[in-house]
This record gives structure tokens, C-alpha cells and sequence, in this order.
């Protein structure tokens, strides 16, 4: 069935961690069809890989069954844009899979971004102590790229001489459908430690080394051991970097990361009524953040000033709004922690066969036991029912504020309940621990510079309605600028200083609950890919005037009015944080212990 005009619609892919996705948008930015293909994942210890055949394979499945469900023919399409994990992906000179594997296997091309076999690459890199390190928090992540380059070229030498590419996942898509190596300003600034500012040409600037190729630090890739990376102007790595590209046939969007894109989707779903009067459009932009909830969370943030957020990573220019510094905070297990300390729980068969059978998912029962379980026990809110279970969501490391890969989970609380509402306190708790990490993102961020005061969240965890809900009771609005550098304080000196009792939350004063706005559309971070076809099929001007056009708001979660709901997440943020800081010390306990 054709919708009576050509080039109509704009297409979105999106290569996630467990699946390939595709959608297809008109040109107000609704949904009219979307499929997902699974993909491969291999999964030994610290090293988790996937296969670049395999993942192709997925996207054209998910590709055509979209365009099918949409009744859109190949000529409607009017551009396509690709978002993907940060993953890396290797290749030898004629395109075919070079294995990153142990085993050898060649299908296995793919470290994938979650994979933390370079730790002890990453910690030699950052005591480099390189000028480039500022602009990604001050220190490079294991799930960075440089690190786990460096792994394969000390691990495994025979892989390291075979590959002609390096690219990460989002470029490998675009080069593998238009065969154009031109990478994503994207990806090489958030992930490979490319200046950004030095490409568009403000390298000037005091504190950056004059640069080689553009905005490579030839420097800083020769001192930490892969200076072959940068011979022949970078040709492994991409000597060229850009926004957004024209590539012939149907016009293909140099692509972004999927968080990114996600921020593209939904960075302008802001309902009328939340506009900014006083404030020009450049500055209120810079009043919100995204959060990209999936396997992980991303927290994206833009400012016009170059804003050093310590354990934070960037700022990185124009890597996702164009001529805006991006800020990107981040916890490295959310969706995957939830499903971790469900699935390993006792009660978990029981519960996923009873969800089964209701054909909801075992979120939604649980939900539904948790409210089930307020009533049945007269608590005097929801939340309340975890006042003695504690969790710090580092099972995966803490890549923000902190940015301490070696930090570890904690569950303070633990009985030998083995039931079925144990589960439901568990999968609660893991909830707010999630979202007190959220908190000490925002507080930091707005600590140094932001002036964070909007949150808008995407991703699938964005559609569980209790997540939600915890984060919009949890996360506070920004602090009285006159306070914000008193956060540097120890905890126990602010409170004394701004509270008559020590005993109360430091933060109990200056914080209120912050709305949540979700966008209208289900599939944000397809459509941020859609609107870079969008813009590389000249159907906007630009990205930002894209955005404007097929961002959509849609709904708004408020905050608790009870003040008991404020008091009592406060206390648990203090505990929270206070988690963090004995882990810290036990470690240094120990470590004496073993000298």
C-alpha cells in the first residue's frame, strides 16, 4: 500500500545488546511500524563478545519486517540513520571478521561495550595523566575503547596484526550498508578520546595540545603503548571525523551511539505548558537531562560552556546536539541488575511461570505485589516497605560519579526469607538503589556547572511505572547555587552546618521531588536515529531543527506530595552514599592486610 507520495518516511535502526531494532517515522515523528531481530552474545567472565555477521544479518530482518508492518515501500523511505552500543568492532582489509576471542573463533569479532577485560589497561592509561583524560571525567573507562584496544594488542597478537579497521558498532553499520568509512564525531569523541573541539576548529583553546589529524593526540596513543594506531593519519582508527554525512542512494545519517540518539529522540518532548518563558531556547535546553534507561543508564546533559564534571564523562563537544558541549553520566548495570537479582532468586521460576500465565512480565507482577503488599501491611507508602533492605548498584562497577570500575555491589539487609514477597523487596530496593545513583549524578553534575532542573526518560525500563515513579520521589532539583559548593563538604560537617539537627539529611532542606516527562513515542532512541535520515535526506536544515519537529512529550510522572516520602528517601540516600564510602575503606583494610 503506498502512502500516495515518495520519500515520506525516515528509518531508524537501532543495535541494542540483546536485539537489532528498526522504525519507521513519518514526519511528525509518529511510529507507524517497528520489528527487533535477536542477536548472539557470548559470555565468559569479563569478556562478553557478539558477531558483526550475525548483528547484519539481525538489522536486515528487523529492517524489512518494519518496513512490511508499516506498509512502506523502499522508495518512501527518505533517509536512514543508525544508532548501536559503543561496542568495538574488528575487521581485516577486505571487510571480514578478525576474532577478539580467546577461543579463536572468528565470529566473534565484537568486545562488546560492557565487557571489562581491560581494567588493568584502562588504570595504566589513566596514570598517563594525559591532557585528553579531562575531557572524559578525568579518567578513561575499561568500557572505553583505548583500553580494550590495548587489551588485544597485548593479548592477542596475531588478531592485533590481522585488523585493517577498528570502528565502533554505529560506524561499522553505516560502512557496512554505504561502504563510506567516514566515522561519527559521536563516537570518536565519547569513546576513542578525540578532541572534538580541536575538529571544529577551536584547538586553540589554552589547555589542548595542538593537534595531529584534527583532533587525535598522537601524543597520548604513543605514550600509553598504540602508537601504530596513528601511523598513516590514523587510517585504523578513522583520520576523518564529521557530524552528520550525505552518502549516495537513500541518504544515510553518519550515526550515533544509542544513548545518544536517545537523546536526540527525545531531548525536545517538552509539553507546552513546560516551556521556559523567561529563558531563550539555547539555555533551557541546558536545563535538562536525559536518561537513557536500558540495559545501563545513560545520563545526557548539554551546556554552551565547556563544563569539567569530575568521574563524569566528557565534555564533549557537539557529540550529540550540535554546538553544545555534552555531559554524559552513567550507571553500568540498571535493566541488567534488575534482571540479575531477579532471575537468581529463589522465587524467581514460580513468579515468571504465574506472570506467564497472566501474560505480563514478571515486572508488572511484581508491581503488582508491591501494592498488594503496602496495603496488606498498612505501610504508609509504597516505598516504605524496603526501610530495612539497602542497595548499592555497583555490580558492575560505578562508572559515575565515582568512576570506579572496582567497586562492587552491596545488599545490606539480607534474611533467610527465600519468598515470593522477599523477591518483590529486592527487586524494590535494587529500584531505589538505582535511582539514589541517579541522584548523586544530578547532585554532582549541578555542583559543578549544570543547572539541571528537567529530567526526561526513555529506554524500556522508562515504560515499568514503579522505576519511574522511585526516580521522580528520589531525584531532587537542584540545590540553592550558594549551597551547591558546599556538597564538596564531608556529610557530617554540612549538616551541622545547614541543619539544626546532625541527624537529619544534609539535603533535606534544598531538595524537591522532580517531574519526569516521557516522550510520546515508545521508540525514542530509534527515532533519534531517524532524525539523523531525516537531516541527510534535507528534509530539516539540521539536527536540532529535527528535533524540534518529531520530538514529542507524552507523559508527565509527578513527584509524591507526602513530605513522609522526601524524609524517608533522604535517609536512605544518606545510607546510600554511606555504603559507597565504607566499601572504600574496607578495601584499603585489606589491601594493608595483603602487603
Amino acid at each position: 500500500m503506498s502512502r500516495g507520495s515518495s520519500n515520506s518516511v525516515f528509518l531508524g535502526v537501532d543495535v541494542g545488546t540483546g536485539s537489532a531494532r528498526a522504525g519507521i517515522f513519518d514526519q511528525k515523528g509518529k511510529l507507524l511500524g517497528s520489528a527487533s531481530s535477536p542477536i548472539l552474545i557470548w559470555k565468559e567472565k569479563d569478556c562478553i563478545e557478539q558477531s558483526s555477521t550475525d548483528i547484519w544479518h539481525a538489522v536486515c530482518a528487523a529492517v524489512k519486517s518494519a518496513c512490511s508492518l508499516a506498509s512502506v515501500a523502499p522508495e518512501e523511505v527518505a533517509g536512514l540513520g543508525f544508532a548501536a552500543t559503543c561496542s568495538l568492532v574488528a575487521v581485516d582489509a577486505d571487510g571480514s571478521p578478525v576474532s577478539v576471542s580467546w577461543s579463536g573463533d572468528t565470529r566473534r569479532n565484537i568486545i562488546v561495550w560492557m565487557d571489562h577485560r581491560a581494567v588493568n589497561q584502562a588504570e595504566r592509561i589513566n596514570a598517563s595523566n594525559s591532557p585528553v583524560l579531562q575531557y572524559c571525567g578525568g579518567s578513561v573507562s575499561p568500557e572505553m575503547q583505548a583500553p580494550k584496544l590495548l587489551w588485544v594488542k597485548e593479548n592477542l597478537q596475531e588478531s592485533w596484526s590481522m585488523v585493517c579497521r577498528w570502528m565502533d558498532l554505529s560506524d561499522w553499520l553505516a560502512y557496512r550498508a554505504t561502504g563510506d568509512d567516514t566515522r561519527s564525531l559521536c563516537t570518536t569523541v565519547c569513546k576513542w578520546t578525540y578532541l572534538g573541539h580541536a575538529h571544529m576548529e577551536q584547538w586553540k583553546e589554552s589547555d589542548s595540545r595542538d593537534m595531529e589529524a584534527c583532533g587525535w593526540d598522537n601524543v597520548f596513543w604513543e605514550e600509553i603503548g598504540l602508537g601504530d594506531l596513528v601511523e598513516g593519519n590514523c587510517a585504523k582508527i578513522a583520520s576523518k571525523s564529521q557530524e552528520l554525512g550525505l552518502l549516495p542512494g537513500t541518504p544515510v545519517g553518519t550515526p550515533l551511539i544509542d544513548a545518544h540518539a536517545g537523546g536526540v529522540g527525545v531531548m525536545e518532548s517538552i509539553p507546552d505548558e513546560q516551556f521556559k518563558a523567561d529563558l531563550p531556547h539555547e539555555e533551557a535546553i541546558c536545563h535538562r537531562m536525559v536518561l537513557v534507561c536500558g540495559t545501563s543508564t545513560c545520563h545526557m546533559a548539554v551546556s554552551k560552556k565547556k563544563l569539567f564534571v569530575p568521574g563524569v564523562w566528557g565534555p564533549f563537544w557537539s557529540a550529540m546536539v550540535p554546538e553544545f558541549w555534552l555531559t554524559e553520566g552513567g550507571q553500568s548495570a540498571t535493566g541488567a541488575l534488575l534482571d540479575y537479582i531477579t532471575e537468581n532468586h529463589v522465587a524467581a521460576p514460580l513468579l515468571s511461570n504465574r506472570a506467564s500465565s497472566q501474560s505480563i512480565s514478571i515486572y508488572e507482577l511484581l508491581n503488582k505485589m508491591l501494592l498488594s503488599m503496602s496495603h496488606e501491611q498498612n505501610s504508609p507508602f509504597l516505598s516504605a516497605l524496603t526501610q530495612d533492605i539497602h542497595v548499592l548498584p555497583d555490580f558492575h562497577g560505578n562508572r559515575s560519579p565515582m568512576a570506579d570500575p572496582k567497586s562492587k555491589g552491596v545488599i545490606y539487609g539480607l534474611t533467610l526469607d527465600t519468598s515470593e514477597k522477599h523477591l518483590a523487596l529486592m527487586y524494590l530496593a535494587t529500584i531505589q538503589g538505582i535511582a539514589y545513583g541517579t541522584r548523586h549524578i544530578v547532585e554532582h553534575c549541578n555542583a559543578h556547572g549544570h543547572k539541571i532542573d528537567t529530567l526526561l526518560a526513555c529506554g524500556g525500563l522508562a515504560k515499568n511505572s514503579v522505576y519511574i515513579q522511585e526516580h521522580a520521589d528520589i531525584i531532587g532539583k537542584p540545590l540553592l547555587p550558594a549551597i551547591m559548593p558546599l556538597l564538596l563538604l564531608p556529610s557530617f560537617f554540612l549538616a551541622k552546618l545547614l541543619l539544626p539537627s546532625s541527624n537529619a539529611s544534609p539535603f533535606a532542606s534544598y531538595c524537591a521531588g522532580c517531574q519526569i516527562i516521557l516522550p510520546r513515542e515508545n521508540e525514542p532512541v530509534l527515532l533519534g536515529a531517524a532524525v539523523l535520515g531525516a537531516v541527510a535526506g534535507k528534509k530539516f536544515p539540521g539536527v536540532r531543527d529535527a528535533m524540534k519537529a518529531l520530538n514529542a512529550a507524552g507523559k508527565v510522572v509527578n513527584p509524591s506530595s507526602d513530605p513522609r516520602v522526601k524524609k524517608y528517601h533522604d535517609a536512605k540516600y544518606q545510607i546510600f552514599r554511606s555504603l559507597y564510602e565504607q566499601q572504600v575503606s574496607h578495601r584499603s583494610t585489606m589491601a594493608q592486610a595483603l602487603q
